[in-house]
């Protein structure tokens, strides 16, 4: 035990290295994954801080170099890709290093898996679409280490990334089952350091997909009992880490819920995200800020069908009042975590409304929305989410 935080080592659904210090087994579990010389991808603002040079630190300690490449955007782009092949090419890399929020370990799972590939095949190829992942050639895919420094995305447990087309400003969500991690640490300490506008969207995004994934109507047990305690544990411990970021047990179980969130979403996603892929890609703004700013709206357009079901949960985790109980829950975590009221207050502008519906229906999210979205349904969400 360390801070009293749980000590762990789990193999669901891939080997994760879980407790507080366990950023010193990187070079360890580097080796043992056959690496010898990994390329670090972490973001511009990560890669000045302390605790990317520890982990580089860690890996020079043990002669595996301390090679970063750093250029990612928030919503990272194939330009940002094609910059991170080159580097990892010319540094004669033999695996990657995922290290930060969603946006570094998307990116280091695009370089580890396009690195390699033959040259005519664009990653647009790979989109998450019936067995499109077979043209790639698996034997090719770089080994993925996966090191979360906030507790949001779940892309470290996943075996996806989303990719923005910089021609078409479109968010895609690239697939390959060897994307998932060969090893993954979650080291709670890792994320103290983190802006509190962070911590609040990163929380609220993994809220998000426990959420979406337990309303989804397709059929998935497994992931709506995991779905049901990652919501329990965002609900009690996301304040605790906004107001007192040092709360080591609390970052813990929130690393562990984000871990669950991805883990729940292979039941599907909805409306909350295929409204937040197209903002993001446009607008440029923090995913999981922007699914807390609809999550409610979203809530009420889908009560017809899950009204039942939120009741349940909400009895669970010891909300009252039932749907509307859990509606004010929301509304109450949002406030305690200054979350924007709308999408305006975003910079999202009504003109652009008819063009976000097109790409909200084109999102494959929206194919796990318990409500049907069609054209006029969706525009009419977006006008309620101004």
């Amino acid at each position: 035990m360390s801070h009293g935080v749980p000590f762990r080592n789990w193999s669901y659904p891939t080997a994760i290295k879980f407790g507080v210090g366990r950023i010193g087994e990187l070079a360890v579990h580097a080796a043992e994954t056959g690496l010898k010389k990994p390329l670090l991808v972490t973001d511009k603002a990560l890669a000045a801080l302390p605790i990317t040079a520890q982990a580089l630190d860690v890996l020079e300690a043990a002669g595996l170099g301390r090679a970063v490449f750093s250029e990612v955007d928030a919503n990272p782009t194939e330009a940002n890709m094609q910059a991170g092949i080159a580097a990892y090419k010319a540094g004669g890399h033999d695996g990657v290093i995922c290290f930060g929020g969603g946006s570094a370990l998307d990116l280091g799972k695009m370089i580890a898996l396009m690195a390699g590939q033959r040259a005519d095949l664009s990653v647009w190829d790979l989109e998450d679409v019936d067995d499109w992942f077979t043209r790639a050639d698996a034997s090719k895919i770089a080994p993925i280490i996966a090191v979360p420094t906030t507790a949001g995305t779940g892309s470290e447990v996943g075996r996806a990334g989303v990719l923005t087309n910089s021609a078409t400003h479109k968010k895609k969500i690239i697939f390959h089952p060897r994307l998932m991690p060969a090893v993954t640490i979650c080291d709670p300490a890792l994320t103290v350091g983190m802006p509190r506008f962070i911590t609040a969207g990163t929380g609220m995004d993994a809220l998000a997909h426990c959420l979406e994934a337990y309303c989804s109507p397709h059929y998935h047990p497994m992931s709506q009992g995991i779905a049901l305690e990652g919501m329990r544990l965002v609900f009690e411990n996301l304040p605790k880490v906004y107001d007192d970021p040092n709360d080591l047990m609390a970052r813990g179980h929130m690393m562990s819920a984000a871990a669950m969130g991805a883990v729940a979403f292979q039941k599907g996603l909805g409306a909350i995200h295929s409204l937040s892929h197209p903002i993001g890609a446009v607008y440029n703004t923090h995913h999981g800020t922007t699914n807390a700013v609809v999550m409610p709206m979203v809530l009420e357009f889908n009560r017809p069908a899950i009204e039942d079901r939120i009741e349940r949960a909400a009895a669970y985790l010891g909300i009252d009042g039932g749907f509307a109980g859990f509606h004010d829950a929301i509304m109450d975590l949002r406030s305690k975590l200054a979350i924007p009221a709308n999408l305006s207050a975003m910079g999202v502008q009504f003109a652009d409304l008819d063009m976000l519906t097109e790409m909200a229906l084109e999102d494959p999210s929206c194919g796990g929305n318990p409500v049907e979205m069609t054209r006029e349904n969706t525009r009419a969400l977006f006008d309620a989410c101004m």
